[in-house]
């Protein structure tokens, strides 16, 4: 009977220091480096006019537990208090098929989110994006801006609001066609935000600016829990 009660005993304490021993959650490190200046010129731009449109691009690297993840370019907006979204710098391979090395260039990519906690990257997919056209403007999950949609038989110029875990856009509004010559850098202004009324306002440069109401909550953004992954 002693021998039962030890083995009982014995059995209880193991089960209740368990859990005293269990690791921890992995604690991620998030962070930004510091931002340089590259080279970068405009897609379409000609021969001719390329040392007109010739620039620089404000890049710096992604960093997640002191491991460079990414080359990002702008600022960041904080979503909630932990998912923060930037846009991505890409270093493209420019070499035409004759070329005998590498030709390295540097374009303004699409929109990514980050977790702080989990270190989580995910590629936002916003509708109708143009990274040469669309210059997103954001508000809480809200991305505002110009984007374009090309078909067979021509193409058009949108005012855009996405937003995070919609499917379709909250607004959607034809403003004018895509691909235009001579056109405006950029083709439009940065939108303008309201709070209360949610409104936005969208103007292609040169052209009328219209108000547009955003109606909608919040959506939720993904944020699990941690992710040992990284």
């Amino acid at each position: 009977m002693k021998i039962r009660c030890g083995l009982l005993l014995l059995s209880f304490s193991a089960f209740t220091l368990e859990p005293l021993f269990a690791s921890a959650p992995k604690v991620h490190t998030v962070s930004l480096g510091a931002a340089r200046r590259v080279p970068y010129t405009q897609p379409d731009a000609t021969p001719d006019e390329k040392s007109d449109e010739t620039s620089t691009l404000k890049v710096r690297p992604l960093f997640v537990d002191d491991r460079q993840k990414d080359w990002t370019t702008g600022d960041i907006h904080d979503i909630t208090d932990r998912t923060f979204a930037v846009r991505r710098a890409l270093r493209i391979n420019d070499a035409l098929p004759t070329d005998s090395v590498p030709h390295w260039i540097w374009q303004p990519g699409s929109w990514i989110t980050v977790d702080r906690v989990t270190g989580h990257i995910t590629a936002l997919h916003l509708p109708d994006f143009d990274p040469v056209v669309s210059n997103a403007v954001w508000f809480r999950d809200y991305a505002a801006y110009c984007g374009t949609n090309t078909t067979t038989k021509g193409g058009s110029l949108y005012a855009i609001v996405a937003q995070l875990g919609a499917r379709r856009a909250v607004v959607q509004k034809l403003i004018g066609k895509w691909p235009e010559l001579n056109h405006f850098v950029p083709v439009c202004q940065p939108a303008k935000w309201t709070r209360l009324p949610l409104r936005v306002t969208i103007q292609p440069t040169g052209g009328d600016a219209t108000t547009y109401d955003v109606v909608g909550t919040s959506s939720i953004v993904e944020e699990g829990d941690n992710d040992d992954s990284n």
